[in-house]
């Protein structure tokens, strides 16, 4: 039997449980010891990121020959065209070489979405638009960088799904624990199409941090 731990991390925190420079880590909303990030989320996004005290598994998780895909929604500049998308779905080329082909869609804005603290800045002369993305690579900034290249940048960036986990349930700073069995490949399927909706509780107060307190 193997524990998991997924965590809907929030804005601006690092996905690790220290840094140097004072910001916000995983240890300000996490305090179960001798667990590891299964991969990692740019500190400017948000959403799913996996937990595990097995390295086995936190290897089967994030590491991409295994080809478990990932779910972003991107909030981006500009009403997304088809020939975008299109563009997407085939392949972007960036600087450290051409994109697998990617499963992309225009979707309406996720229903119910908890607001980003800071808010996302806005041109007003400017729409916004959703788009769903499901990857198989973990390059640097890919999703950002992709939806650069097709000339619609990201403004928001949500992990909705890494495999069959989903965020559902789990509001920003929350986690929950998950016992797998050792046929737990089964639950990280990298075929099975993930839910669209977050599913997202809304609570009243703030997740109180359980580690060190934030520097300001």
């Amino acid at each position: 039997m193997s524990d998991i731990f997924i965590f809907n991390k929030p804005f601006q925190v690092m996905s690790q449980f220290t840094d140097s420079d004072g910001r916000a880590t995983l240890a300000d909303y996490i305090s179960i010891p001798a667990i590891y990030p299964a991969g990692r989320l740019d500190y400017d996004s948000e959403g799913l990121m996996i937990l595990t005290g097995d390295g086995e598994l936190q290897h089967q998780i994030s590491h991409p020959r295994h080809k478990l895909k990932k779910t972003y929604w991107a909030q981006v500049e500009g009403e997304i065209s088809d020939s975008a998308l299109a563009q997407l779905r085939t392949g972007v080329t960036l600087k450290d070489g051409p994109t697998l082909p990617a499963n992309a869609e225009r979707i309406a804005e996720p229903d119910p979405l908890w607001p980003r603290d800071p808010p996302v800045r806005f041109r007003a002369a400017i729409p916004t638009s959703w788009i769903s993305l499901q990857i198989s690579e973990g390059r640097n900034r890919q999703v950002r960088r992709m939806t650069a290249a097709v000339g619609f940048p990201t403004l928001r960036l949500i992990r909705a799904a890494i495999g069959d986990w989903a965020l559902d349930g789990l509001a920003p700073g929350e986690h929950r624990k998950i016992t797998l069995s050792d046929e737990f490949k089964r639950y990280a399927s990298p075929n099975k199409p993930a839910s669209r909706r977050i599913n997202y509780k809304p609570h009243n107060k703030s997740p109180r941090p359980t580690g060190r307190k934030r520097s300001r």
